[in-house]
């Protein structure tokens, strides 16, 4: 019975072999639109991540654990190498830099504004950050140079400084003091993210710790791992080997969307909108399998009545008619998911070029060209959701079928 039922099912669908044949396609086409939309999205997303980590946050960060909410000076690692030792120990640490963060004043011989200055060790900031990268004028940072510093391009714009200029800061040491130097311009960087290039200094670290009295201590060991999937993994190694530690106060591991919320909630709402962009697009093509079945049923009423007429139950026309749609659905999902995919794969490959913009995004750190990036999330997700919701439209015309009269419907016309 299952045999012929499908048989039944399957000749059925191409009776009207053009309207089958464009459903399909319009299935299709709607799948493989969602596979490579998604995966575009995840891929621009996965870029967008990686660029703002790398220019200074790192994918997560060993802190004081009261830290990231208050950020005071006093709140610090006390012993930066004993972590060090620790994440050492991790397969997944690609590798990791010391960094302390103090608000001060900055004042050139014109103006003076408030800014964060940050200690860095410029060997180990290259392997973690881009900041070497964004210099734009003068130099990186070198170990030697104790009273020397990069600036952001807009302090450098608002102080009316240049490379070779000198910068007064003012602020207060780890014990309460007095912190005050007077540094070089070394260097200019630009990162494209106006709030940071606004308001940044980065001085050498030792300088750092000798001008605020941190007694060796540092506020941030940043960390980077291979990808963005390996974080999840490396917090809660680290989480177990900081347990280990005699550290006066405990010790926090926040990863990238705690350190930058924004970020996070910026890609939540863009998935948001291109999801609800998506959902039209199923929902249309929901109408069209409607539209399917409904042309069905009124081509097919006297057939349907003479079936009924001989002894064909309104239940069986309704399996059949459900037959038909999941093997219209599934066809059109089939070829959507592969044809998505493989068009993924080449750009995926190959990359999307932006044209003049990507001249605009390397300056900033992105790649002049975007990848999409395939998973099984992007593939299946769409297409799932299709599967859905093509579904339960069918079952309404089916369902139309149990009102239908044996005598009634052969008379239909």
């Amino acid at each position: 019975m299952g045999s012929v039922h499908f048989k039944m099912a399957w000749r059925n669908i191409w009776r009207n072999r053009r309207r089958s044949v464009l459903t399909i396609c319009a299935i299709a086409f709607a799948c493989a639109l969602l596979v490579f939309m998604l995966s575009f999205q995840f891929g621009t997303y996965e870029a967008m991540i990686n660029t703002a980590v790398r220019v200074h946050t790192g994918y997560f960060q060993v802190q004081a654990a009261d830290y990231q909410e208050k950020q005071e000076i006093r709140l610090v690692v006390p012993d930066p190498d004993a972590v060090g030792r620790v994440l050492d120990r991790i397969a997944n640490v690609r590798a990791y830099t010391f960094r302390a963060v103090a608000f001060s004043l900055a004042s050139s011989k014109e103006r003076t504004y408030g800014i964060s200055v940050t200690g860095i060790d410029p060997e180990r900031e290259a392997t973690v950050s881009s900041l070497k990268s964004l210099v734009r004028q003068g130099e990186y940072l070198s170990a030697r140079d104790e009273h020397q510093a990069l600036v952001g391009a807009l302090l450098a714009r608002n102080l009316r400084v240049g490379i070779g200029d000198t910068v007064t800061l003012l602020g207060q040491g780890r014990d309460g003091s007095v912190a005050a130097s007077v540094v070089t311009v070394r260097g200019i960087f630009s990162s494209g993210q106006d709030a940071f290039d606004r308001s940044s200094i980065h001085i050498p670290l030792s300088a750092f710790q000798e001008i605020y009295f941190m007694r060796g201590a540092v506020h941030q060991v940043v960390g980077v791992t291979p990808t963005l999937w390996d974080v999840p993994g490396v917090i809660r190694e680290a989480e177990a080997g900081l347990k280990g530690l005699n550290s006066p106060k405990p010790l926090a591991v926040p990863d990238w969307r705690a350190l930058m919320p924004g970020l996070a909630q910026g890609i939540y709402m863009d998935l948001i909108s291109g999801l609800i962009f998506y959902l039209l697009l199923i929902i249309v093509v929901a109408f069209s399998i409607l539209n399917t079945f409904l042309m069905a049923i009124f081509e097919r009423t006297r057939e349907f009545g003479v079936m009924m007429a001989m002894g064909t139950t309104t239940g069986r026309l309704t399996r059949l008619l459900l037959t038909e749609s999941l093997l219209m659905t599934m066809m059109g999902i089939v070829c959507g998911v592969v044809l998505g995919s493989l068009v993924t794969l080449w750009f995926q490959a190959h990359g999307i070029d932006f044209g003049e913009a990507s001249e605009i995004l390397r300056q900033y750190g992105i790649s002049g060209r975007m990848y999409p990036r395939l998973s099984i999330i992007s593939a299946s997700v769409g297409p799932a959701l299709v599967f859905f919701i093509t579904f339960w439209t069918a079952l309404y015309p089916a369902l139309r079928v149990r009102r239908l009269r044996p005598v009634e419907a052969m008379s239909y016309v």
